[in-house]
Formats: C-alpha cells, sequence, structure tokens
C-alpha cells in the first residue's frame, strides 16, 4: 500500500511542477518572442538546438545513476551506492570538461552556422560560451538529481526545478529587453540552472545520510555491473537528441533561424502537453526495477497497463482539443502571424497519441534492465526522422520536416517496440485493448462529441477566458467519463463476483 502511494505520490509531485511549468512556459514565449522577435528568437532556439547536443555527454549515465542507486538503496548496500554516485560524478565533470571546449570551437565557428542577420557576432559568440558554462554545471549537479529519483524522491527533484522555473520567470519579467536580449536570457538559463544543482546536491546529501563524494569510492569496476545498461542508454540517448534537436538545426541551415519559429510554436505546444504525460513512464521505471527484482510479475503488468491507459486517455484527449480548437489556441497564445502552426501541431501531435503509451512500455523495460533492443530500435527511429527530414524539407518544406519526425515515430513505436515489449511482459493484444484501450473509448467519444458540438452553441472567440472555460470543460467531460465508467466495471465485477460465489 505504501508503495502504491509512493508511485502516485511521485506523480502528482511530477504532474504538479510540470503543470506549473508549463504555465510559466506559455507565458514566457510569447513575451520573450514578441520582445527579441522572430530573427533574436529563432537564432536563440537554433543554438540551443545545437547546445541539445550535450545531451550525449551524458553517457546514458542519467538513467544508470536512477536505477543503480534505486537497486543498491533497497539493499542497502551503501558502498556501491557510493562508487556508482562517484564514478559517474568524475566521469561527469570531464565531460563538462569537454562541453566547455566544444562550445569554444562552435562560438569560434559560429559566422559559418547561420545567417545571423544583425545580431552581433559578440553577443552570438558569448551566448554559446555561456550554455557551454550551463552544460558544465547541469552535468556534474544531474548525478544529484539522479540519486534523488533513484531513492523515488521525485517530489524533492520536482520540488526544486518547480522553484527554478519560478526563478526564470522572475529574472525573465525583471531583465529582459530587446537589447543584448539573446546575452540576458542565457545567463538567465546559467543562473536557473546553477540554483537548481544546488538544490539537487543540498537535498541529496540530506534525504541519503550514508552519500559520499571522495577518492576512496572511486572504484571503476563498478562500471563493470552498470556498463551495459549505460552503453544501450547511450544509444537511446543520441535517439532521442537526433529527435529533438536535429528538426531545429535542419529548418536553420535549410532557411534560416527566423523560419524555425513557425514549426517551433507546434513542437512547444507539443512539448508542453508531452511533459506531463511523458512522467508516468518515468515514475514508473524504478517502481518496475523493484517488482521485477521481486517476481511480482503480475503487479508488474498491472502497473504497465494502467499506465498505458492512462497515457492514451490524456493525450488522445489532448489531439481532440487540439483538431478543434489548436488554431484558436495559437492566435491567441502568440498572434495571428502563423497560421501553418496549426498542421504542424496536428502532425507532430498526432505521433505521441502512439509515442506516449508506448514511451511508458519502455521505461518498464528499462526498469527491468532491459535497454538492448528497445535503445537499437529507438536509434534506427531517429536515423530514419533525419533522413527523412532531409529528403522531405525540399518539397514540402515545414511540413515535410514534420512527416519526417511522425512516419518513423509510427512504424517503429508501433510496428515493432510494441509488440517487442508485449512478448517480454507477456501481455496480449486482448489484454491491451481489455484493460488499457477499452476504458479510454467512451471518455474520448465524450469529449469528440463536446469539442464537436460546443461551437455550435457557443461562439469560441480568441480571449483566454474562453479557452480556459473550453479546455475546463473538456476535462471534465473527459475525466468524469473515466471516473463513471470506472466505478460503473468496478461494481459490474464486484456483483460478478458475488454471483460467482454464491
Amino acid at each position: 500500500m505504501n508503495q502504491r502511494r509512493s508511485v502516485k505520490l511521485n506523480l502528482f509531485a511530477n504532474w504538479l511542477t510540470h503543470g506549473v511549468s508549463l504555465l510559466i512556459g506559455v507565458f514566457l514565449m510569447p513575451y520573450v518572442l514578441h520582445i527579441l522577435g522572430d530573427a533574436q528568437y529563432g537564432s536563440w532556439i537554433f543554438i540551443n538546438a545545437i547546445a541539445g547536443y550535450s545531451g550525449l555527454l551524458y553517457l546514458g549515465f542519467g538513467q544508470t545513476i536512477s536505477r543503480y542507486v534505486s537497486h543498491y538503496h533497497a539493499k542497502q548496500e551503501w558502498v556501491k551506492l557510493n562508487s556508482v554516485s562517484n564514478v559517474i560524478f568524475a566521469i561527469y565533470l570531464g565531460m563538462g570538461l569537454l562541453a566547455l571546449f566544444a562550445a569554444g570551437i562552435i562560438a569560434w565557428l559560429a559566422p559559418h552556422l547561420s545567417d545571423w542577420g544583425t545580431i552581433s557576432l559578440f553577443e552570438i559568440r558569448m551566448v554559446i560560451l555561456i550554455l557551454g558554462l550551463n552544460v558544465f554545471v547541469g552535468l556534474a549537479g544531474s548525478v544529484f538529481g539522479g540519486v534523488l529519483m533513484g531513492i523515488q524522491r521525485f517530489d524533492i527533484e520536482r520540488g526544486v526545478n518547480l522553484t527554478g522555473a519560478i526563478l526564470r520567470l522572475i529574472l525573465t519579467v525583471a531583465f529582459l529587453k530587446a537589447e543584448w536580449g539573446l546575452l540576458t536570457i542565457a545567463i538567465i538559463f546559467f543562473t536557473v540552472t546553477l540554483v537548481e544543482n544546488l538544490g539537487h546536491l543540498f537535498f541529496a546529501f540530506r534525504q541519503v545520510k550514508t552519500l559520499r563524494i571522495g577518492r576512496q569510492f572511486m572504484d571503476w569496476s563498478i562500471l563493470k555491473e552498470c556498463g551495459s545498461f549505460s552503453g544501450y542508454a547511450f544509444i537511446d540517448a543520441i535517439a532521442w537528441t537526433l529527435i529533438e534537436a536535429t528538426d531545429s538545426i535542419v529548418i536553420g541551415i535549410f532557411y534560416s533561424p527566423a523560419a524555425i519559429v513557425p514549426y517551433y510554436i507546434a513542437l512547444r505546444v507539443t512539448q508542453f502537453i508531452n511533459m506531463p504525460i511523458s512522467q508516468i513512464g518515468k515514475v514508473f521505471m524504478p517502481r518496475a526495477g523493484e517488482l521485477h527484482a521481486n517476481n511480482e510479475l503480475h503487479a508488474l503488468r498491472k502497473l504497465v497497463l494502467n499506465g498505458v491507459s492512462l497515457s492514451f486517455l490524456l493525450v488522445a484527449g489532448f489531439f481532440i482539443g487540439v483538431y478543434f480548437f489548436g488554431n484558436t489556441l495559437i492566435t491567441t497564445w502568440i498572434g495571428p502571424d502563423y497560421p501553418q502552426s496549426h498542421l504542424l501541431l496536428l502532425i507532430l501531435l498526432g505521433a505521441r497519441i502512439v509515442a506516449l503509451p508506448v514511451a511508458t512500455f519502455r521505461s518498464v523495460l528499462y526498469g527491468m534492465g532491459n535497454v538492448k533492443v528497445p535503445s537499437l530500435i529507438y536509434m534506427s527511429e531517429a536515423v530514419a526522422n533525419l533522413v527523412l527530414s532531409l529528403i522531405l524539407i525540399h518539397s514540402l518544406g515545414l511540413i515535410g520536416v514534420a512527416l519526417g519526425t511522425a512516419i518513423p515515430i509510427l512504424v517503429a513505436e508501433l510496428g515493432i517496440i510494441l509488440p517487442y515489449a508485449m512478448k517480454k511482459l507477456d501481455i496480449s493484444i486482448s489484454q491491451l485493448l481489455r484493460s488499457a484501450i477499452g476504458p479510454t473509448v467512451a471518455p474520448l467519444l465524450a469529449l469528440l462529441a463536446y469539442s464537436y458540438f460546443l461551437p455550435q452553441f457557443i461562439e469560441v472567440n480568441n480571449t483566454w477566458f474562453t479557452l480556459i472555460g473550453v479546455a475546463a470543460g473538456g476535462g471534465v467531460f473527459l475525466i468524469g467519463t473515466w471516473f463513471v465508467c470506472e466505478k460503473g466495471t468496478m461494481i459490474l465485477h464486484r456483483s460478478l463476483s458475488k454471483s460467482l460465489n454464491t
């Protein structure tokens, strides 16, 4: 019961943090865009997309920390816990220095990367160097965030990140101006990263009293135990980086940084929706590791089916809302100058209807230590994404880039990873449809009817008051119908059980 509460508490903490972060992001994006303009803001996205490749410097150890800290903490093997933490901390310090060196090279090559327009080359180079320093701090501090997640204190880890998000909001509103705007926002990002990682360090030592950093814990043989997991997690990280960062870079190279903005609007809305739903799989990963270690296979299957059901319900619900009201949302949020963003959003979010539920399967497999096949499939998906985007951008422009992202997701996730995961977990198609997808049908149909008929009764105009009211009504229809169906199913099962017993 306590473990079940722990999963629910961690999931709630993640959702609360991402909900507040989402609200902050919803406010900050148009605010920053209108201050900087398309050229400066597009340049910021382009530079950040390049900096996104720094995620490869984690070498797959991010998930390793969480998994093995969880394992050793549960078994109270403190020496091994410290060995994992210290060895990965040392590796990340080295990777951070490599990031600083790479930032210097990229800053030197800045004139050849893109057409920066009227933005001074000095400012571009300073932004790149500061982001390199930001990567260094983020790498070193991520070890302690990983420790907090490993002991399943997502509430603390998320709370620190929430504090950082609020600090970013305050600093941006207080200091951002059009003049030297890129440099200002880079300094703000570095300041927030520093505060967040100092917070993770403080709470990691506070929660794990036996945690130590010192040369006596530098047992490099620990890499043999977790090296295989980290290697395939690294492949996974390469794939994630290719999928998340490549689109903006491709557009920036083939067109200009300003041309990234319409695509990024759609991508950002997709990310806002993705963030809270993806937390389901992240929270489930250490719990799946515990269940697998204790050979509780029935509970493990129940966990993954519940996660898939919730993921599918939420992302499909968002897609219905975006289909009917997405254009109104973009116009109200950013302005009327980006009509193409709605179609881009539908393509990108449509692919997430498959990707997010399957991501729950992938997280559970990782928790079980099964990373090889999912990582290789994910890598193939990422390469196909890059190749298709490069091919389709010539004939279809931004739409081609979106399709280049969506098509590999649908093929790889639905056609390969899902059947593989179901086989490993011994889940049949009928179980998946009955336990995960079936309970979502009635709520989604109710939401579809609500979204279709609502504009025939009221005018959904371009005001936040109206949009919030529409979203709230849709949420009530979705969650209310789901709750009624769940309660009805439980009552029916109890009645049948009593009848059979009598």
